[in-house]
């Protein structure tokens, strides 16, 4: 490193004298024949990396051969990326995210950007802010490993997933599409054999315990599936004023009437109730708040919402039978 950092600071030809005395490291050799097999030694070794080490005059007054290396053919060529290949590396900036690789992350981001490569890759659907603001992944990051081999390889996977923090795992075995990062969480996006229906998966919720299934080459993303519309659809917020449509068993979830308007009587399966209206801020909060009533509170409306609450439950009854 340091004869390349010589020679790389001078226009003209160092002697091999020269190059004794002003590199670190050559001015304990022993004696001269010691200098000469080291000098020679690392000379090869530079050349063998590909790097273009010139000889030539020292001067034209002086005829000893000298040494250089070559900065126009010894520097990178310009950095040009296209915006794909741009947000390719915002993604995987993403993933680098984990105690040991964050100072590699930020390094590569500086030199990136030092080279005029824009690297947020806003325009292709990839929105980094900052470093520190990359998605969250620790703990999550043999999952995806896991989940990006079984993509790549077209296989489907079967893992343990639970709705919320606060519910059991289940078994889930799902073709995986690909995995798509949004306002700060990674989604897994596939088809789901046990619910026979597209699902997205907060790779959070997944546990460790995830592998490949199946013969390779057998999964494949349909043409016509966009998968960060799916996760848009499933995450963003409903619109202001959505309502949710519910029936509740006479006398019971009281917490869920409070917040609701009466619509009317209602008898559901045999049973007295109420149908209720309720303004949806959070689907994912009021899914949650609907499934623990299990038989004494049924969502109707939005479909989307139903089919979380039937999720959730058909989750938690698998858990019990388990």
């Amino acid at each position: 490193m340091n004869l390349v950092i010589a020679l790389l600071s001078t226009r003209t030809f160092l002697s091999a004298e020269r190059i004794r005395k002003v590199v670190a490291g050559y001015a304990d050799s022993p004696s001269d024949e010691a200098f000469s097999r080291m000098f020679e030694r690392d000379k090869n070794e530079l050349r063998d990396l590909g790097i273009p080490l010139e000889t030539g005059r020292v001067s034209q007054f002086d005829p000893t051969e000298g040494y250089r290396i070559n900065r126009e053919a010894y520097a990178l060529p310009p950095v040009e990326l296209t915006a794909d290949e741009a947000a390719a590396v915002a993604v995987a900036t993403q993933l680098w995210e984990s105690p040991e690789l964050i100072t590699a992350t930020q390094s590569a981001l500086l030199k990136l950007r030092a080279a005029g490569v824009d690297v947020d890759a806003a325009d292709a659907g990839v929105a980094i802010p900052s470093t520190a603001a990359l998605p969250g992944l620790r703990g999550s990051e043999e999952v995806l490993r896991i989940l990006l081999q079984a993509i790549d390889n077209g296989q489907a996977v079967q893992f343990p997933h639970r709705p919320s923090r606060s519910e059991p795992y289940t078994t889930r075995t799902v073709e995986p599409w690909g995995v798509v990062t949004e306002k700060g969480r990674w989604y897994l996006v596939g088809h789901d054999r046990d619910r026979d229906a597209v699902r997205t998966f907060r790779l959070s919720r997944i546990g460790p315990d995830v592998k490949a299934i199946g013969e390779p080459d057998t999964v494949h993303k349909p043409d016509d599936v966009n998968l960060r519309e799916i996760v848009n659809r499933v995450i963003s917020d409903p619109p202001t004023g959505a309502q949710a449509r519910i029936w509740v068993a006479e006398g019971r979830a009281t917490a869920l009437r409070r917040q609701a308007t009466v619509i009317g009587p209602r008898t559901l399966a045999g049973r007295a109730g109420e149908e209720i209206a309720i303004e949806i801020t959070m689907t994912d909060r009021l899914a949650r708040e609907i499934a623990s009533y299990g038989a004494d509170a049924v969502a109707l409306e939005p479909e989307s919402l139903r089919d979380d609450v039937l999720a959730r439950l058909r989750a938690q009854a698998g858990a019990t039978t388990a």
